[in-house]
Parts: C-alpha cells; structure tokens; sequence
C-alpha cells in the first residue's frame, strides 16, 4: 500500500486538531483513501508544550524549513498564519514541488496572486478549503459542484465572532461591549478582536470567494470593509419593528463589467434564511444561474471543524498525487489563462435601500428640514419612526429608504450632520433585499 508523507506546520488549536484527525482516524481515511497518510513532521517554535497528542520520537521539530526541504515530504500542510514566514514557506514548499494545504485567508486575500502563480507554474495542487467557512465545503462547492453555473452573487455570515455578538445583542438587548466580553469569555473572541470585529477577517474569506466565484484577480484594498462596534440595542430593535434582522455581512454581486465586493452590518428581512442564523455558525447563499439558490452553513472556525476541512484537502490532494492528476482542478476555479481583472464597483456607486437613524431634538421643523435635505440628493422615503417624544432632549427618528445612491447618501449625511438640532452622528445601515439580489 502506498504512503504519502506529510508535515505539518504550526502546531497551534488547529494544527492540534488537524495531527489529531490524521493520526486518531488513520484506519478510516485508509479505509476511504486506499493509501496512508504518515505525519512525518509537525514543526512549531514550541517543542515543550503538551498538546494532548501522542507524537512519535522525533515528530515534532522547532525547525520549518526542514519540512519543506525534505525530498520525501509530498504534502505541507500550513497552519501558522499571518503573512510573513508562512509565505515563505509555502512558497519553498511550492519551488520543491511539494502540494500545499493552507487555511490562511488573509495570506491568499492579499497574495493569493502570487502563490497560486506559483503553484500553477510549478505543477503542484494548493488546496484552501479551510480558508473560507471551516467545515463548510465552500471552496469546493464553487469550484467543482457549480462549475456550470454563472454566479449572479453572493451573500454570507463569515465570521462567528460578529454574529455570536449580534445575536446576544438581539436577544438579550445588551450593547456591543458587554457582547464583546461574552465572546471573550466563551472563546469566540480573541485577546484582540479588531480583525473580527471591525471585518477584516470577513472581508479576507470574501476576496477569496470573488476571485473563486467570477475568475477576477482581486485588490484586497478595494473592498469596502465596515465592522459591527457602532451597532446599539436601538438599532436592532428599530430593526425588529421593520421586519428586519442586522448581521455582518459579505456581499459581491455579479454585474459582468464590474463586481461589487462589500462588507458591512445589514439589515435583512426576518424571512430570509441567513437572518435565522445565530451564535457563532457561519452561512453563505450563492446564486447561479441553474442552481438559483444555495445554501451552506456551519462551524465556520475552531479547533476540529477547521481541522476537518484541512484533512479533506490532504485526502483530495491524496488522490490526485495517487492517480498523477495534479492540478486536476483548476486552483482558482477558471483555468489561468482565463484569470482576468474585474474592477470592483467603488462604493460611491452602489445604489441600494438605507436604514437612517438621527437623534434630534424635539421641536417643530426638525423633520421636514431632514427630509428636505435628503429629497435634495434624490433620497425617497419610504417609512418613518419617531421614538418618543420629550419635552426636552432628544429624539431618535428612524427612516427606511427607497433605493439610493451612495455618495448622494453620504453627501446629505454631512450636512444634516452639521445640523444644530443634530445631536449625535447619524447611523446609517445598509438593506439588502431577499437573496441579495435586489
């Protein structure tokens, strides 16, 4: 029977998980697979710290680059992160004809151009399931099962840590501070959370579906990118009373010349699937052509889904080195000569509905002069809410929008900002209507 050998790369909570699916269910991926999978290294800077996995003698090593430059190793598996030694091991690993698996998002969303270049030159499979919704088949699901369709668009939950805090706002109407420690508390958040929270990690995974889903080298820097810290109880309350649920969402869309490419909280009606989404899962609707609608939803992180998608990578990349079918599938799902650069759309164009929340004071006039300012820039009102009423203080008033330009959004903003009876920055939230494809 023919062993593949395998070393590993960061021995973190999913490298963990990942020596232990390989080495814990050997009989049953043997048993599907036809071959072994023999964990010949795990590398990490901390060779002392017990893990809870029975390694054998000299398994574990403090030096990386011996796993990459070793002629026997066929496949690396990278878990160690971030965007500077991990690059340059992947790309040793690649130069040595060696496959790769990875689930670093933020290493391919901003040079996932030159590595899959790499690879690509080289003959050699780079797999990333992992990369984009943990255990959910993703990746797999664009490229292989929905390989006829054209993509119309996409909308996802992507991140647990923003959606553990929204739910506990929704349902326990705390603020995002007391949610955020919840999160904390129950492991979903980091020491750091600013990647999560403010949506940079959603917006890694949603690089990576825009270049997968529409065969476009994507500019991570051209996404627009908002985090959930300034949602309040409010908001999700006048939410509730439109119908509606906020969640951070990735949004692209499909306009063949352009593509929009966006994260930022939504307000999404109560009868879509994704607003039924709650705690830390991930979700994500894709919408083709011939499928219309699909939707996938799970364990979008932690220790042994993620480790899951990384082990049925190897097994994939498994197969193809077994039947001499590397590059089998295409890496970035289109072929590389069918790789182009669809801009994406500049945020000032979008065109969509708005949720607007001012706080003002309680006196005549207030509202016919925000109104009047917003009927300057085309913006139509379609629903108002007003909040109580004082006799001194002030007033939330919420309105829902009929479609609108963004930089017209913006640019009557400013102004009504700069209002005496303005009290506080207005909240604006964007709508997305069913499906996201309004």
């Amino acid at each position: 029977m023919t062993t593949l050998q395998v070393g590993l790369l960061g021995f973190g909570t999913v490298g963990a998980g990942v020596a232990r699916l390989l080495i814990e269910s050997a009989d049953r991926i043997r048993a599907r697979l036809g071959m072994d999978l023999h964990l010949k290294y795990v590398a990490d800077i901390d060779t002392e710290t017990d893990r809870g996995i029975r390694l054998d003698e000299g398994v574990l090593i403090g030096d990386a680059h011996r796993v990459v430059d070793d002629p026997e190793v066929d496949i690396v598996i990278e878990m160690i992160g971030g965007e500077g030694i991990a690059k340059t091991l992947i790309l040793n690993a690649i130069e040595n004809g060696k496959a790769v698996v990875t689930a670093n998002k933020a290493l391919l969303a901003k040079h996932g151009t030159e590595i899959f270049q790499a690879a690509e030159a080289k003959g050699v499979d780079l797999a990333y399931e992992a990369s984009v919704g943990g255990c959910m088949p993703v990746i797999k699901t664009i490229r292989e099962s929905l390989v006829g369709n054209r993509i119309n668009g996409m909308s996802g939950i992507l991140n647990g840590t923003c959606n553990y805090i929204l739910s506990r706002i929704t349902n326990e109407g705390i603020d995002f501070q007391e949610a955020l420690a919840l999160a904390t508390e129950a492991g979903y958040a980091e020491a750091d959370p600013t990647l999560d929270v403010e949506g940079f990690d959603t917006a890694h995974k949603l690089a990576i579906l825009t270049m997968l889903a529409y065969g476009t080298e994507v500019n991570f820097d051209d996404i627009y990118i908002e985090g959930i810290t300034q949602i309040t109880p409010l908001d999700i309350d006048f939410a509730r009373q439109f119908g509606y649920r906020i969640k951070l969402l990735a949004i692209s869309k499909n306009h063949d010349d352009r593509v929009e490419a966006r994260v930022h909280p939504t307000m999404i009606p109560e009868d879509n699937l994704l607003s039924t989404i709650s705690g830390s899962l991930n979700a994500l609707n894709i919408s083709g052509d011939a499928v219309e609608d699909v939707m996938l939803y799970g364990h979008g992180a932690g220790m042994m889904p993620t480790a899951s998608a990384v082990v049925g990578d190897v097994v994939d990349i498994a197969r193809n080195l077994a039947s001499g079918g590397a590059g089998r599938v295409p890496l970035r799902a289109f072929q590389p000569g069918r790789i182009g650069r669809i801009p994406i759309v500049p945020m000032d164009d979008l065109v969509t509905h708005y949720y607007f929340r001012f706080t003002v004071k309680d006196q005549p006039g207030v509202l016919s002069t925000i109104s009047g300012i917003l009927g300057e820039y085309g913006i139509s009102i379609q629903s108002v809410q007003q909040k109580g009423r004082k006799s001194v203080g002030a007033v939330p008033v919420v309105m829902l929008t009929h479609r609108a330009r963004e930089a017209d959004v913006q640019e009557a903003f400013r102004r009504i900002e700069a209002l005496d009876v303005v009290d506080e920055k207005p909240m604006l939230i964007r709508l997305e209507e069913p499906n996201g494809l309004d």
